[in-house]
């Protein structure tokens, strides 16, 4: 067999080294790069990247030279160690979850069903819309494992909001064995710091997690990025990466970055603005094929791309995970003060500011000031305070008629509204005496029973943290404020302290910035919203904070509501209560609360009341009026949905086991560790009855868990990934685990000290390579099995098919039986399993040699047997893969051929003058060779992916004999 095919699991000899390849990746040259762990004594546990094209001599050794060992361990533990590992190193081809599902999390089939999804595809690029609080983070952890178990995760990108990357961090530890680097403001300038000045930061750490926002600050930090490539990509959030209009930074960075990755998860609750743009855009980042033209395409166009359900879609899934909320409206009348404030901005009348502001989607400056109002009076004093230096200056440069008029009727406002003090100011009377009654009844000192606060003015939070803090009298530790005028570092500071029991923080004041993804639901169940948002997308985020997958107690969410007796006033806050009244129907019923005003995006959403507010429409008419379709609108809900109907479980097991010659990973684990211990120090402990162990890190595991974390983020007082002293704590008890998780939030650390023992962990993944130097280079174990009969040999043989990327496609192990001397049949692994029952049953070896000579002879006809299997699965694949590379092959010409179409109406319209035709030729030309660049790349990444390469890898890994 040619010695230039590599695969992962085989052991090759690099500058008289042995290494363990783990990883084999198509370089641009043609050429593979191998990424090694070392064997041998110098280069042991070190990791290396080895170009084929570089290296003079790298050994791929004939199968059918091996040398045969006989193994003289207690009960065969060499062989059972040497073959687990190679099993648990050989990454499954099919699509069947492997791993993921084994987590720390109780897992239900609604969650498996992204995953399911995309390793049904070619590439794994995926939009995961569900509705608020579903568990989206969770769904792409799953997904992440699988890819990690089958050696495409070595790199993992993940780009989130400021607020959320310790979340994320944690989830996908505590639960994944995931380790992301947290690269934050601090974090990136450390990195920077400790490398020299010309090297890559984001090459520094294989997996890492970091804000958007913080990447496109920074244009060094984007050029870094374009010379990264990543196994997976993760963005949260993703609608604020979406193109909407202008070519935004976040957009371009965005799909600068899914460019430079094979996998690609999206996520995002709201993904969809109503334009078909916009979510295009998002389309199109994950798969630059799918959509021909981005104003007009369907259901079609997008399958496969995205998966979305709501609540009513898995409700026979999570009764015991989602409580039912309580929703509690508290009216309040309005103070004579307040009244005589509306009175005066009822009968406002502008002239100069009504015909500048009123603009493209703009509210009128009236209304302007009604909604700072129905958040507070600060805040409508501050809006008024803006416009009037604004106007004053206008002035001061160039008097415009009307301008004095208007700073005339804003100081008669200003005046009413600083005659309404605290005491006058109903709403947060209200909040108080909610607060403090017995039939809320919440304490400061109840870690357990904490609460949020929702308003969407700055302005009234400060107004909030200034008095409240004086009239409940709280500690200034036992409240804080969380808005996006903070740092990143400070506000994943504040949504840990509150979700951690032993933090005195009780009170939390949010602005709207609290409303994305964050969890707020540990401690928490309560949520006052302080004014009422315009919005039904925001809704649904704010009540998503407590409202959640893993809310143990009963959300309860709180409206005030402020009842006037100006017959303006009360009409427009009765157009807001109509939309609590959407929310609470949509969280029941519909799912998407966006459909009920149908313009899917947060902004249009306060547009479209603020203009029912000016047009005086009654809630009724208000209700009539956006139940009218508009007919132009598309759709983009049953866009996503139509294609299919989501399941809400899975139609058939979509899991599976992978075969293991041991009873569980704690038994693996153990006897792994004592082999280890035989042949150096270490030091560990165990408890059999609940599965957990105690191990010290050695000096090569810690300076291999150097590559996966930032020593200095490990040491400090409350970022803890490893054990400090390196002393690991693990547990293969999930319910431990979560109990763990739980119970970190009640300590200052915040993070958990057992860790899941199972296979994805990198204490696993050490001892599997260390379990695999059982034998030496170019080595199979060999023994006698009393379960096979006299006469009898069976070879196992691991077989792997690599794509043209390298990537196994086709990987199996499987037995060539000898009856007599002569080949009888080929075994597939649990034929083998069950008639050596070298897995089920202990066989004591008594260390009697035997001559290893007759197996030597037949091992090149085990060889050829073996060839012959491989290459005949290598066959069925080529068969069943042809005809579906065809049909994407027709699916891209059908496509392209739509592309050039959309491009040749955009921009060669007939009738035009000669300069615009000549332009608009220009244009389409160059559009022309651009989709011609974006075809030919995926038509090559589709051939690479889905053809195997000729040049099967062969390993001979153990060697069965009859006794006598």
């Amino acid at each position: 067999m040619p010695s230039t095919t590599f695969a992962p699991g085989a052991r090759v000899c690099i500058r008289d080294a042995e290494w363990i390849v783990r990883r084999v990746d198509r370089t641009s040259s043609g050429g593979q790069a191998l990424a090694c762990v070392g064997i041998s004594e110098l280069v042991k546990d070190r990791e290396s990247i080895f170009l084929t094209e570089l290296e003079a001599d790298i050994t791929h050794l004939d199968p059918a030279a091996t040398d045969l060992v006989q193994d003289l361990s207690p009960n065969f533990l060499h062989t059972r160690l040497f073959i687990e590992s190679l099993l648990r190193q050989t990454p499954p081809t099919d699509a069947k979850i492997v791993a993921g599902h084994r987590a720390a999390m109780d897992v239900l089939p609604y969650q498996l069903e992204p995953t399911t999804r995309a390793l049904n595809e070619p590439r794994q690029r995926i939009l995961i819309a569900d509705a608020v609080g579903l568990g989206k983070t969770l769904e792409a952890g799953i997904l992440m494992t699988e890819l990690i178990r089958r050696g495409r995760g070595k790199r993992i990108l993940v780009l989130t909001l400021k607020s959320m990357m310790t979340q994320f961090q944690k989830e996908m530890w505590s639960r994944f064995s995931i380790p992301l680097v947290r690269l934050d403001s601090v974090g990136i300038q450390r990195v920077k710091h400790k490398i020299p000045t010309n090297h890559n930061p984001f090459a520094y750490f294989d997996k890492a997690i970091i804000s958007i926002d913080t990447l496109k600050q920074d244009v060094e930090y984007r050029t870094s990025l374009e010379k990264c490539r990543w196994d997976i990509i993760v963005i949260d959030e993703a609608h604020n990466v979406a193109q909407r209009g202008t070519n935004s930074q976040r957009s371009r960075l965005a799909k600068l970055l899914a460019q430079h990755s094979d996998s690609l998860i999206m996520l995002s609750a709201t993904p969809h603005d109503g334009k078909a743009e916009s979510f295009a855009s998002l389309m199109n980042m994950l798969d630059p094929t799918a959509i021909a033209d981005v104003s007009d395409y369907g259901p079609a166009d997008i399958q496969g791309l995205c998966v979305r359900r709501f609540k009513k879609d898995i409700k026979d899934q999570v009764q015991q995970e989602f409580k039912e909320r309580t929703i509690v409206k508290h009216r309040v009348k309005a103070s004579a003060a307040e009244e005589a404030a509306y009175e005066v901005l009822s009968g406002m009348q502008f002239r100069r500011i009504q015909d500048q502001q009123r603009g493209n989607g703009s509210m009128l400056f009236r209304t302007t000031l009604e909604k700072a109002l129905f958040s507070s009076p600060a805040a409508c004093l501050k809006t008024i305070d803006n416009r009037c230096a604004k106007l004053q200056k206008e002035q001061a440069e160039k008097p415009v008629d009307g301008t004095l008029h208007d700073l005339e009727a804003l100081s008669s406002l200003q005046e009413s509204l600083a005659a309404i003090a605290p005491a006058d100011f109903s709403k947060y009377r209200k909040l108080l005496e909610l607060i403090k009654s017995k039939d809320f009844a919440w304490t400061s000192k109840e870690p357990g029973d904490r609460l949020v606060i929702f308003t969407e003015s700055l302005v009234s939070l400060d107004f909030l943290r200034q008095q409240l803090a004086s009239d409940l009298k709280l500690k200034d530790n036992a409240f804080d404020v969380l808005h996006g005028g903070l740092s990143d570092i400070d506000q994943q500071r504040i949504v840990e302290d509150f979700g951690n029991a032993e933090s005195p923080l009780r009170l939390l004041l949010a602005s709207d910035v609290a409303s994305e993804g964050i969890n707020l639901h540990y401690q928490c169940h309560r949520l006052i919203h302080f004014d009422l948002p315009w919005s039904l997308m925001v809704f649904q985020q704010r009540n998503g904070r407590v409202d959640r997958y893993g809310q143990e107690h009963e959300p309860q969410i709180h409206y005030l509501l402020t009842e006037s007796a100006n017959d303006k006033i009360r009409g427009d806050l009765r157009i807001l209560e109509l939309l609590i009244e959407k929310d609470e129907q949509a969280n029941k019923n519909i799912g998407d609360p966006a459909a009920f005003l149908g313009v899917y995006d947060a902004d249009l959403e306060v547009a479209k009341v603020a203009s029912a507010i000016e047009a005086g429409l009654s809630p009724e008419a208000f209700t009539a009026s956006v139940a009218k379709a508009d007919d132009d609108a598309i759709d983009m809900l049953a866009l996503l949905l139509g294609h299919e109907e989501s399941p809400a479980a899975p139609k058939e097991d979509v899991t599976r086991s992978l075969p293991s010659l041991f009873r569980d990973d704690y038994s693996f684990a153990k006897e792994a560790i004592n082999f280890v211990r035989g042949k150096s120090k270490l030091e560990c402990s165990f408890d059999d009855a609940r599965q957990t162990l105690n191990l010290t890190a050695p000096t090569e595991l810690q300076r291999r868990l150097r590559k996966y974390f930032d020593p200095n983020e490990s040491s400090s007082d409350r970022y803890t990934f490893v054990p400090r002293g390196g002393e690991f704590a693990l547990s293969a008890n999930i319910a431990d685990i979560k109990r763990e998780i739980a119970r970190a939030r009640t300590r200052e650390d915040s993070w958990p000290r057992i860790h899941l023992l199972w296979e994805m962990h990198p204490v696993l993944t050490w001892l599997s390579d260390k379990a695999q130097c059982a034998f030496s280079r170019h080595q199979a174990p060999a023994l006698t099995l009393p379960s096979l009969p006299n006469g009898d040999a069976l070879f196992l043989i691991s077989g792997l098919i690599p794509n043209r990327q390298g990537h196994p496609v086709v990987n199996r192990f499987f037995g060539i039986r000898f009856s007599q001397g002569k080949f009888s049949a080929s075994l597939d692994l649990d034929q083998v399993l069950a008639l050596t029952q070298i897995g089920t049953k202990s066989f004591s070896n008594r260390g009697e040699t035997f001559d290893l000579k007759p197996l030597q002879s037949l091992l090149p006809d085990a060889v050829k047997a073996a060839l012959s299997e491989i290459s005949r699965c290598r066959n069925d694949y080529e068969t069943q893969m042809q005809p579906r590379l065809l049909g994407i092959y027709e699916r891209l010409k059908d496509l392209k051929k739509r592309r050039l179409g959309s491009a040749e109406r955009q921009y060669l319209l007939p009738g035009l003058p000669a300069h615009l035709t000549s332009a608009n030729q220009q244009r389409f030309e160059e559009s022309s060779r651009e989709v011609e660049k974006i075809f030919k790349a995926h038509q090559d990444w589709v051939r690479d992916t889905m053809t195997t390469e000729n040049s099967p890898y062969l390993r001979v890994v153990a060697v069965f004999a009859g006794e006598g």
